[in-house]
């Protein structure tokens, strides 16, 4: 696109975002036309402190029958930020994060924005080599994670001593720079009896949780005034030209996120009773919305959940009175099979009032949809389009589900875009296309990344006048409503997890028996696809399909590690790219 056409095409996506907002005639009356402002301004500390001050003894955050005051978590976090700023934590400064779901961890992500400095969020199913790349890239200098990860990281820092310098004061311990404490139950992951019993699990006596009482028991620190232009996070995602890129992210993106979000559900920060179901991993920026800048803005209560498990999460709504629940459309067809059985058929959900689903592997449909509402009384309705770039929630269903409508759409209806965003279709030349037609789906809103951490190209390829170009594919209705078609054309969805084979292909490289690799998707009844991972290796290299498989356990998330194929070498094209189609057509006719 020329810098002239570049500099007009604003104006165009702007006049189309109009003419597709003339549409809407369904809009529902509830949802208003603009985003509410936020109680205390864009601030998280100052949101809390808020709270802290107009309902103290109201449950803020509960976790398997541990629960914490809005002002007790005030006073939490307080102390949290003075240890953290005994320890060289100050404003700008970028703080890994590296935990599962857990009290602790809204302790850490609100100590931080406290402290005025950057959150950095950290898979908690990352190996060595993608903690170190993100440590390395985002310029930590100080990280929090579970003491089960300690061999990890520590193999990780090792290759950065001179970025972050860890001294361990306790076997036990999880630690932030120099300093150590303890972190949740056995060490974070889960109450050991929720896995095979459905009862919730207390936090263990303060004795038995390491010295993370003493990291409480610090001084309190004032909190940086809030400016809502300040980076506040850095949420790494994906990409198809490398490893993962960290998206920069405001105070005032993270606010707009939250209540814009809440318009969507026809809600406001303070209005209704909020009580979040917390089971979407908080490292996520899914679980980031709804597990903390949600309940957070709303002044309601998230009900943390380690990891998802479908009995607990049905005891947690009927003991905490859950009102919203967002879980991927699979979650539900658990929770219908469950209620179905003697011991939960009379589980009291009337506290429910917003069911959301996400369409990863199961797509919500009309049976779906159907059971749900036969068991709960409620409709189950699509989440929301977005993507780490725009920090999610920039679509809401609500209201259109009449006759099933929504559900015709292949394969995923959003629906609307949230007040405050706009939502266009544009063709190859960025142009923007007639409703019905198809196109690249482009994203203009107050929460959408302000850039690449460290990363100008990858900025100026994907940022244009404020609208992103996500790569997606989509299409508009005649009512102004976006269907989502299909992700950019090189993302692998496991288990409705991201997996980039630039990103795979890049940590294998590191391999030294690995000359040449080519990652492709192979479609998977249960995991929706699986990455392969077709290698050339070097010559004499002692390395086979299982010696690479418990590498790349070592190295990379889980859910990322592919299937290995040795081949001899690489189909390639006349401009010299691989040929990944050949490569899975040859694969597929081998397994006949």
């Amino acid at each position: 696109m020329s810098g002239t056409a570049t500099d007009s095409a604003h104006v165009l996506w702007a006049d189309a975002a109009a003419e597709l907002a003339g549409l809407r005639t369904l809009w529902p009356k509830e949802v208003p036309h603009r985003a509410p402002e936020p109680v205390a301004g864009p601030g998280l500390a100052e949101t809390l402190s808020h709270w802290a001050a107009t309902r103290p003894d109201s449950i803020a955050m509960s976790y398997y029958g541990w629960t914490s005051t809005w002002g007790q978590l005030e006073r939490d976090v307080a102390a949290t930020a003075g240890w953290l700023a005994g320890r060289g934590v100050r404003e700008g400064a970028r703080v890994g994060v590296f935990m599962g779901n857990c009290p602790q961890f809204v302790h850490a992500f609100l100590a931080i924005a406290w402290l005025g400095a950057v959150y950095v969020p950290v898979n908690p199913m990352y190996r060595t080599e993608e903690l170190r790349h993100q440590l390395t890239d985002s310029g930590a200098s100080h990280l929090i994670a579970h003491p089960q990860s300690r061999s990890l990281v520590e193999a990780a820092l090792a290759q950065i001593a001179d970025t972050i310098d860890v001294t361990w004061t306790d076997p036990a311990a999880v630690f932030i720079s120099t300093t150590a404490h303890a972190v949740g139950p056995d060490a974070g992951a889960e109450p050991a009896a929720v896995p095979s019993a459905d009862l919730p699990h207390p936090i263990p006596a303060a004795e038995e949780a390491g010295d993370w009482d003493r990291v409480l028991a610090s001084a309190q620190v004032a909190p940086i005034p809030a400016d809502p232009d300040r980076l506040a996070s850095l949420n790494y995602t994906g990409g198809t030209t490398g490893l993962p890129k960290g998206c920069e992210h405001t105070l005032g993106h993270l606010a707009y996120t939250a209540v814009s979000a809440m318009a969507g559900l026809a809600t406001a920060p303070g209005r209704d009773r909020t009580v979040c179901l917390g089971f979407l991993p908080m490292f996520w920026v899914a679980g980031e919305n709804f597990g903390l800048l949600l309940p957070i803005f709303a002044g309601g209560e998230v009900a943390i959940m380690a990891r998802w498990h479908p009995q607990t999460a049905l005891r947690s709504i009927a003991e905490r009175g859950v009102t919203q629940i967002v879980s991927p459309a699979d979650g539900y067809v658990e929770l219908i099979d469950l209620l179905r059985t003697t011991e939960f058929s009379d589980v009291d959900l009337s506290s429910l009032e917003i069911c959301q689903a996400v369409s990863f592997v199961r797509k919500l449909d009309a049976d779906l949809r159907s059971e749900w509402r036969e068991l709960t009384g409620t409709v189950l309705r699509e989440a929301s389009y977005g993507m780490t770039e725009t920090h999610t929630s920039d679509s809401f269903t609500l209201g259109l589900q009449e006759g099933d409508r929504d559900l015709q759409a292949e394969p995923v209806y959003c629906g609307f875009p949230v007040p405050g965003t706009d939502i266009v279709i544009v063709d190859a030349d960025l142009d923007p296309v007639p409703v019905g037609e198809i196109g690249e789906i482009l994203v203009r809103s107050p929460s959408v990344t302000t850039g690449y951490w460290k990363n100008p190209k990858a900025t100026s390829d994907t940022l244009i006048d404020g609208w992103l170009r996500t790569g997606d594919t989509g299409r508009f209705d005649d009512q102004g409503a976006l269907t989502y078609l299909a992700r950019t054309k090189e993302m692998i969805k496991v288990n409705g997890m991201s997996v980039f084979p630039a990103e795979v292909e890049s940590l294998l490289r590191a391999h030294p028996g690995i000359d040449t690799v080519a990652v492709a998707p192979r479609d998977d009844a249960d995991r929706g696809q699986v990455p392969v991972a077709f290698v050339v290796t070097v010559a004499g290299a002692a390395v086979d399909a299982d010696s690479l498989t418990s590498w790349a356990k070592e190295n990379m998330a889980v859910y990322k590690i592919p299937e290995f194929v040795l081949v001899d070498g690489m189909p390639m094209t006349a401009t010299g790219k691989i040929r990944k189609t050949v490569l899975l057509e040859e694969l597929m006719e081998g397994d006949q």
